[in-house]
């Protein structure tokens, strides 16, 4: 694509007014269908700054859902009290979801949701450490992203690790592919760890109708709106670099 192909369609997707809500590009916006959701447990989400997908990103999606979640947008907070906003008396009892380079499929266990330790082994007494779970951090953005926010703040390691083995890939399916079968969407983390640790479906049917209706709206309009779609990364010419 020639530098003014580049500028005009950077200029069409500026053209297109956001949603001041959800900050969506309004042709994305489903905000007149979310159902808010009283949950017992709090949700952090930690976005990474440069985490710019506008049109399929789910982290404010997931927060409108929740009237006691909280979204942050940062690098690096000196405690979990800080990027909380609130004090934490007890981080142990806050659960953080970073898959690092642990599964559980390599983990001897059934469970979808396994907390770990710093050695990403499988932690004793599954059940009563996910019982008492208050608080819930998720870090949104990608997975290079995401392991930098878990290097930037070593207050983390204060809380308890959990991963994730879900019994099917991301909604996402060919819109964004993920490196991993384990890897979720926020929204789809949410549902799962919340519907869980509450014993209720109810959440997870709520998110994830939500998501499902975000991706609809985004394959709509994609149809009418190509520049709502994700610029495909360049391919390495091989060719050049073989008789470099």
């Amino acid at each position: 694509m020639s530098k003014q192909s580049e500028a005009e369609t950077g200029a069409a997707i500026e053209a297109i007014p956001d949603c001041p809500q959800c900050q969506k590009p309004q042709p994305l916006c489903i905000c007149d269908s979310i159902e808010p959701i009283e949950s017992r447990i709090t949700l952090l989400i930690l976005q990474h700054p440069q985490e710019q997908d506008r049109a399929l990103g789910t982290a404010r999606l997931t927060a409108l859902h929740l009237p006691n979640a909280v979204l942050k947008i940062g690098l690096s907070w000196p405690s979990l009290s800080k990027a909380l906003g609130r004090p934490v008396h007890d981080p142990s009892r806050w659960a953080i979801l970073y898959l690092g380079s642990a599964k559980v499929a390599d983990l001897d266990t059934d469970r979808d949701i396994v907390a770990i330790n710093r050695k990403s082994e499988i932690e004793d007494n599954q059940r009563a450490i996910l019982k008492d779970i208050e608080g819930i951090v998720l870090l949104d953005g990608t997975w290079s992203q995401a392991k930098a926010l878990w290097w930037r703040n070593a207050w983390m390691l204060k809380c308890q690790r959990v991963i994730l083995g879900p019994a099917r890939p991301s909604r996402y399916g060919q819109l964004r592919r993920e490196p991993r079968r384990d890897g979720l969407s926020t929204i789809e983390a949410a549902a799962m760890l919340l519907a869980s640790l509450e014993k209720r479906p109810d959440i997870a049917e709520t998110l994830h109708a939500s998501f499902e209706r975000m991706l609809a709206r985004y394959r709509e309009a994609q149809s009418v709106m190509p520049e709502l779609a994700p610029k495909p990364k360049p391919k390495r010419d091989y060719r050049r670099r073989k008789h470099a």
